[in-house]
């Protein structure tokens, strides 16, 4: 894990993934002494975004004194692109189990969405002595066809970039009205790579025409393996969500019934960047126990 750069709290580190891939990640409280007797906390995004969408998160878990890490999946951020397209759900998990071995240490795993049904079966495969907690960010194996698809258009609708990063905030805000618009733009920088005069988003275009990964074909082997799982489980929803329902929630906890539940009511699909404060509150509750 060679340390590339620090910045604002965190270091830039790199981690081997499957087919050496070379994954990027940002890392708090690496060396801190204190942590030695605390799992790490590995945060995995959601498909489109990136590590800085935990940068809010990491920093209040860091400053609670955990050891934290935000990873790049694999298209995504400043992670390698995957040869053929293979963005799988298996081939994530891949990565992230790798991952695991680098880290050498008992983990608390935290996803959105694609990060989430990735977290569930890297749980089930690494067993509870590796993956000793698991938050989901909303995100059930029965999620919304509707909310996804919406997801889905939004991705492809802009996949030939924006002239501006005014343009791109405008189709953000169309996307999430609900969302405080930002009246400075510089933040969508991490997001986004100026190439050829044109802003675009900083994630493989391929990712949305993955071979042989229809979500909703895995959904009973996502739930199987959710349903086997004897860790403590948190699920958080964005109460605003068109991805995860209610119906869902409660067909999830029926199925999983030791998992607990936080709903935010300020947040949507994209909760930890839609109300920061209430998600990081809820997340800190449960690790910290």
């Amino acid at each position: 894990m060679p340390v590339s750069s620090a910045k604002s709290g965190s270091q830039t580190v790199e981690f081997r993934g499957d087919k050496a891939l070379t994954l990027v990640a940002d890392e708090w409280n690496r060396d801190a002494p204190e942590i030695a007797d605390r799992p790490t906390i590995l945060m995995l995004h959601g498909g489109g975004q990136n590590r800085f969408s935990w940068k809010n998160t990491g920093q209040v878990l860091a400053d609670h004194g955990f050891h934290v890490i935000a990873l790049d999946a694999r298209g995504h951020g400043d992670s390698d692109r995957a040869p053929n397209a293979e963005y799988t759900v298996d081939a994530l998990s891949a990565d992230v189990l790798l991952v695991l071995e680098q880290i050498g240490r008992p983990v608390v795993l935290i996803g959105a969405s694609m990060g989430g049904l990735t977290g569930i079966l890297v749980a089930e495969h690494a067993g509870s002595a590796k993956v000793t907690k698991l938050v989901l960010v909303d995100v059930v194996p029965r999620f919304e066809k509707g909310g996804s698809a919406r997801i889905r258009d939004f991705m492809f609708s802009h996949v030939h970039g924006f002239e501006n990063l005014q343009q791109a905030a405008d189709a953000i805000a169309e996307y999430l009205p609900h969302r405080k618009r930002p009246k400075n733009l510089d933040g969508l920088k991490k997001n986004l790579r100026l190439r050829d005069g044109r802003w675009f988003w900083h994630w493989d275009p391929a990712f949305l025409t993955a071979p042989d990964d229809d979500p909703f074909a895995r959904v009973e082997r996502l739930e199987q393996a959710a349903i086997d799982l004897t860790i403590p489980i948190l699920l958080i929803r964005g109460k605003l969500s068109d991805v995860v329902s209610a119906e869902g929630v409660q067909d999830f906890l029926t199925k999983v019934p030791h998992a607990e539940f936080v709903e935010l009511a300020d947040a949507g699909h994209t909760a930890a960047g839609d109300d920061n404060d209430a998600f990081s509150e809820a997340v800190v509750s449960f690790v910290t126990r």
